[in-house]
């Protein structure tokens, strides 16, 4: 089994911080965090909440914080590598944690784990998402130098949606038959790699 908390300076001194910390009140910490841990934009605790918890969990400002990111660190590592909720307890115990705030972890893991596994999975690591292709094809039969010609060319229109907001960009991109074949199997390349991880 690879462990997925490697032991640093970092992780040390968060474990001593959430020792000391009361089970039920951690328990409710972690919960927290768990629930927005999918949001990008969006902060666990707000300015106000962060000096209550201070004074709730008798941690200064820095130790806050160290708890809160290792915290959610350690859940992350959980999605991450899909971890069983038996195995995060021995991991965490592994680096010194009590057990009882390890179980913590491993009990608020194995309830929300496959929910926030699952709204992670709907997250776009891209700012823009396609939602629209179009397409058309162009046949050019002569020009003024050449009275016979012909040459075709398709124009692929993509609708790309922002996910910070409701405009649609449309990208037009036009291929001669032999780019348009280096796209095709580009793409069959990606998709049998797609494949392959499913």
């Amino acid at each position: 089994m690879t462990s997925i908390i490697k032991e640093t300076q970092s992780i040390k001194d968060a474990v001593t911080c959430i020792n000391t910390i009361d089970v039920n009140k951690f328990s409710r910490l972690i919960s927290r965090i768990i629930q927005k841990l999918h949001l990008k934009e969006e902060r666990t605790f707000s300015e106000e909440e962060e000096q209550k918890l201070q004074t709730a969990l008798s941690l200064d400002k820095q130790a806050l914080s160290l708890v809160l990111e290792t915290s959610a660190f350690i859940l992350e590592q959980a999605v991450y590598h899909n971890v069983k909720p038996a195995s995060l307890q021995q991991q965490l115990e592994a680096v010194h944690l009590n057990p009882d705030k390890a179980e913590v972890f491993s009990q608020i893991w194995s309830t929300n784990g496959p929910e926030l596994v699952e709204k992670l999975k709907h997250n776009t690591f891209a700012p823009r998402k396609l939602e629209y292709i179009g397409w058309q094809l162009n046949l050019q039969m002569a020009q003024s130098s050449q009275a016979r010609l012909k040459s075709p060319s398709a124009v692929l229109q993509l609708g790309l949606h922002n996910e910070n907001s409701e405009v649609q960009e449309n990208v037009f991109v036009e291929f001669n038959h032999q780019k348009l074949l280096e796209f095709y199997n580009k793409l069959e390349m990606v998709q049998g790699q797609l494949d392959s991880l499913t």
